[in-house]
C-alpha cells in the first residue's frame, strides 16, 4: 500500500527544486513519487560549439517545428494539413518541458479538433488535462471487397479480419468542413474512425509523443558501440531473466533506434513518417496521401499537389538566406540533430558532484535493483561530419539511461502491434533523460505516476520481472531515493 499524502508530496517536490537540501531522512511514508521536478527545463537548446551557419540553420528549423499548419497550400512555403491528422504543429505534442520534449500539462488536442469550423467529436481518451495521444488499430476490420468498407476500412459493425493486421495510426481528426478545406470535403465523405467500437473491440492502442531531445546524439552512437554495451552486462542480465535485442532496418539492416519500439533508423525519416502520419502532409519521404486498408482518400478531400513539402528551390544569391531552403522535414531533422541532451538538476559523479546524498543513494539502488542493465546509463558517440567545432557530435557521453534495445514486457503492456522486428508486447528501452520534468509515463501515457510505471513493468512474460522483484525487496527509504534520483535527471 502506497500513501499518497499531498502535503509530504508537495515537500518533496519543493526540495528536489533546492537539491542540496534535499535527504533520505525527510522521507516519513510510503515511497511516493515527487512529481515532475521544478527549476530550470534543462533541456530545449542546440548543442555546444555550432559554427555560425549551423547556429542559423537551427534557428530556422525551430522556427519551422513551431509552425502551425493549414490545409490549403501556402505559397511560397510548405504545408498541406490533412485529409486526416493528430495535430498542427510539431511543438504541439513536443512541448514539455521545452520545445522537443513530450505532452504538455494541457492537451492541445481539445481546441484542435474543432479549429477552424471543423466537425471533429473528441475520442473518448482524449482530454483536457490528459497526454497527447495517437490511436492504431491492431486488425483491419471487413476489407472493400467484403462489404460497405469506408476510408478507414471500418465496416461499421462488422467483424475484425484477425488474418489482416493493421498497427497503423488511424488519425484522430479530419479537416471535414474546416473553413480552409475544399468545400467539398464534409463529415459523411471523410467521417472519423469509430474508435468506440475499436475499444469495444479490443482493437485499439494508443501511443504517446517521445521526446527528441540528444536525437543527433543518439543518431551518432554507432551500432558497434551499442552492441558492446549490451554484450558486457550478460551475466548480470542472464541472471535476471533480461534478453533484449535490437531492431534493424529491412533496408540495410543496421540497428533502428528512434520511437517506441525502435521501428526508425533516422532523424529524417522519423520527421518524414511523423509529418505524413500525424498531419497528413506530403512530402519528399512519404509522398502519397495516405489512405487505410487499401481505400485511399476521397478526391473530395484533396486540393493540394504532392509532395506538398519539399526543397525550396530558391534563387542563390549574396541576399539568399539559404537557411530556408531545405524542406520542412529537413529542417525538423537538422533541428531535432542539434538538440542537445536534457541536463539534469545535478552532477551525481566526478570533482564537480553536487547531488544531495538520497540522489546518490538512488542511483545506487538504481543500480542495485538491476534497472541500469535495459536504462544504460551512457554510451559515446563516435565521429560526426556534422561536427566541426568539437565536441559537437563528436565523442560525446550521452547519458540516456537506454540500450536502445528491444525487450518483452509481458501481458500488461502487450499494445497488439508489430512494428519491423518488434512483437506486439517488445518496446525499446525508454531513454530517462529529462524524466525529471515529464507528465505522462509509459507508451500509452496510461499513469503520471513514476512508481506506478515502475510496477507496470512487472508482467507475464515480462522481462523486467526480475527486476521489479529486486526493487520490491529495497526498503521504504531506498524504493523512494531511487525515485528521487529519477526526478533528478
Amino acid at each position: 500500500m502506497r500513501l499518497h499524502d499531498t502535503a509530504i508530496h508537495s515537500i518533496l517536490a519543493a526540495l528536489l527544486v533546492g537539491l542540496s537540501a534535499l535527504d533520505s531522512t525527510a522521507v516519513l511514508a510510503q515511497p511516493t513519487d515527487p512529481g515532475p521536478r521544478g527549476g530550470n527545463p534543462g533541456a530545449g537548446a542546440p548543442i555546444a560549439n555550432l559554427t555560425p551557419d549551423q547556429a542559423r540553420f537551427f534557428a530556422t528549423a525551430l522556427a519551422q517545428f513551431t509552425e502551425v499548419e493549414g490545409v490549403s497550400l501556402p505559397s511560397p512555403g510548405n504545408g498541406g494539413l490533412g485529409p486526416t491528422f493528430n495535430g498542427i504543429a510539431c511543438a504541439m505534442c513536443h512541448s514539455q518541458p521545452a520545445i522537443g520534449g513530450t505532452s504538455p500539462r494541457m492537451n492541445p488536442q481539445v481546441a484542435v479538433a474543432s479549429l477552424n469550423g471543423a466537425s471533429n467529436t473528441l475520442p473518448f481518451f482524449v482530454t483536457s488535462t490528459g497526454p497527447v495521444r495517437e490511436a492504431r488499430f491492431k486488425y483491419f476490420y471487413s476489407s472493400p471487397a467484403e462489404g460497405q468498407s469506408n476510408f478507414f476500412g471500418f465496416k461499421s459493425g462488422g467483424p475484425l479480419n484477425l488474418d489482416a493486421p493493421d498497427g497503423s495510426v488511424h488519425d484522430l481528426f479530419t479537416i471535414a468542413e474546416r473553413s480552409d478545406a475544399p468545400p467539398g470535403c464534409t463529415a459523411t465523405v471523410l467521417p472519423q474512425p469509430d474508435f468506440n467500437q475499436a475499444q469495444a473491440d479490443n482493437n485499439l492502442a494508443l501511443r504517446i509523443p517521445t521526446p527528441v531531445f540528444g536525437l543527433g546524439l543518439i543518431e551518432t552512437i554507432s551500432d558497434a558501440t551499442i552492441l558492446k554495451s549490451f554484450e558486457a552486462t550478460a551475466v548480470s542480465r542472464a541472471a535476471l531473466g533480461i534478453r533484449g535485442s535490437p531492431n534493424r532496418s529491412g533496408n540495410d539492416g543496421t540497428i533502428t533506434r528512434f520511437g517506441w519500439k525502435a521501428q526508425n533508423k533516422s532523424g529524417l525519416l522519423f520527421a518524414g513518417e511523423a509529418y505524413n502520419v500525424e498531419m497528413g502532409i506530403t512530402n519528399e519521404l512519404f509522398p502519397n496521401e495516405r489512405g487505410f486498408g487499401g481505400v485511399p482518400p476521397p478526391a473530395a478531400c484533396l486540393g493540394n499537389l504532392v509532395p506538398e513539402d519539399e526543397t525550396n528551390f530558391l534563387p542563390i544569391s549574396a541576399t539568399t538566406d539559404t537557411s530556408n531552403v531545405p524542406s520542412d522535414i529537413e529542417d525538423f531533422s537538422i533541428f531535432m540533430r542539434f538538440l542537445d541532451q536534457p541536463a539534469p538538476a545535478c552532477t551525481i559523479s566526478g570533482p564537480a558532484s553536487n547531488c544531495a546524498t538520497a540522489i546518490q543513494d538512488g542511483l545506487a539502488q538504481f543500480k542495485a535493483a538491476g534497472c541500469a542493465l535495459c536504462h544504460t546509463r551512457s554510451m559515446r558517440t563516435d565521429a560526426s561530419d556534422f561536427t566541426v567545432n568539437p565536441p559537437g557530435l563528436s565523442n560525446v557521453q550521452a547519458n540516456l539511461f537506454s540500450d536502445l534495445l528491444l525487450h518483452h514486457m509481458g501481458d500488461g503492456l502487450n499494445d497488439g502491434i508489430t512494428q519491423g522486428a518488434a512483437g506486439p508486447d517488445q518496446f525499446r528501452t525508454a531513454p530517462l533523460w529529462g524524466i525529471g520534468q515529464r507528465l505522462f509515463f509509459l507508451h500509452d501515457g496510461r499513469t503520471s505516476d513514476l512508481l506506478a510505471a515502475i510496477e507496470a513493468h512487472a508482467s507475464r512474460g515480462s522481462e523486467a520481472n526480475g527486476v521489479i522483484q529486486e526493487f520490491n525487496r529495497l526498503t521504504e527509504t531506498q524504493q523512494q531515493d531511487l525515485l528521487i534520483f529519477l526526478r533528478s535527471l
